[in-house]
């Protein structure tokens, strides 16, 4: 069985990210660049699968500029077999790249593709939905565990109101959350037998995909400084206060 894995390059979560002096956008000149978390979830998870025999080959796919090769680079080091670039300048949005990653799934076919829930940058949520949609397979959001037999897949999701348990039949799309597993360190040996592994580096004109952006960010800018907190001396001067100046009870 193959598993496909998206993975993106964004801006290192432990990074404090400034917004443009024209409020066009973040500022990405210079800052620390890493493959976003819940892909890298995704990618652990994948691994696990084949490490346990279910699955036969992983295949890590990227979409963006050149430099998500780095990115790339990380996922074939946890232990994608191989990894795919669709390589372009273009700000790519949500449904382009469910787009893009659609045109690689027809190409690899896949029996299983598992991507992070989220992008920490755009905070979207949506490219597994596309592409679950564009592809017309099952899906399964926010998997807390995976199992694969039988042709099926067997998904722990987390819900409002505690855990739901979906049954698959495959090929289906799966978007991991927090809880599904814990990245494993990548050692210096794997690093080194990551550069050997290949890349194939494609455009979306070679897809017949035109990724251009359908949405306009009119502005970007920082969420209003917290004030600072008020001590009280007793429970009651504090519930006065939630009465009389925040006004909640």
């Amino acid at each position: 069985m193959k598993v496909l894995t998206a993975v993106k390059r964004v801006v290192d979560y432990n990074v404090k990210v400034r917004v443009k002096s024209d409020h066009s956008g973040v500022d990405i000149g210079n800052v620390k660049m890493s493959m976003n978390p819940f892909d890298e979830i995704a990618t652990e998870a994948a691994t696990r699968l084949k490490e346990a025999g279910v699955a036969t080959e992983v295949v890590a796919v990227s979409c963006g500029v050149a430099q998500s090769q780095e990115t790339l680079r990380t996922a074939l080091a946890i232990g994608a077999d191989r990894g795919v670039l669709v390589e372009t300048d273009v700000e790519l949005q949500s449904l382009a790249v469910a787009k893009l990653l659609k045109a690689v799934v027809e190409r690899e076919q896949p029996q299983l593709v598992i991507l992070g829930k989220q992008a920490i940058d755009d905070d979207a949520g949506q490219t597994g939905q596309l592409l679950a949609a564009l592809l017309d397979w099952p899906q399964a959001t926010f998997a807390s565990h995976i199992d694969i037999a039988d042709g099926r897949a067997t998904i722990t999701r987390e819900v409002d109101g505690g855990m739901e348990v979906v049954s698959l039949r495959l090929p289906a799309i799966v978007t991991t959350d927090l809880r599904l597993n814990e990245p494993r360190y990548v050692t210096l040996p794997n690093i080194m037998k990551a550069k050997k592994k290949p890349i194939d580096i494609v455009k979306p004109a070679d897809l017949g995909v035109d990724p251009t952006p359908r949405l306009k960010t009119l502005k970007v800018a920082e969420p209003p400084a917290r004030k600072a907190g008020v001590m009280v001396p007793d429970v009651a001067a504090l519930v006065e206060k939630l009465k009389t100046e925040a006004k909640v009870i």
